[in-house]
């Protein structure tokens, strides 16, 4: 999703970046301004796309940190869930092997 939104994002700046040249190209002025325009244009949507850049990268860094938050403390539930599953089922072996060994002893008299 994060790459749909940047890409939207990129498309939109490219656009305006476009028609904004376009439109400075056109204009009925000197060279030099008409120059001194389309750099400035440019410059803006330099600072404009890095602007976003660094907006869409600080979401995917969180999201990442979230993502990672939410694993840990899963992995740590799920460690937990087995450790309790597993005490469960070494007392009920060794309740099985308690009622086996009466058994025996029964047959050793």
């Amino acid at each position: 999703m994060a790459s749909n939104t940047g890409n939207t994002i990129l498309a939109l700046l490219t656009g305006a970046a476009i028609g904004a040249g376009i439109g400075i190209l056109f204009a009925p002025d000197k060279g030099t301004n008409t120059r001194r325009k389309i750099r400035e244009g440019v410059d803006e949507a330099k600072e404009n796309l890095n602007e976003k850049f660094s907006e869409v990268s600080e979401k995917l860094v969180d999201k990442a940190f979230l993502t990672k938050d939410n694993f840990d403390e899963n992995f740590e539930n799920f460690v937990s869930n087995a450790s309790h599953k597993t005490e469960e089922l070494i007392t009920l072996l060794e309740e099985k092997l308690a009622a086996l060994k009466l058994k025996n002893a029964k047959f050793q008299k």
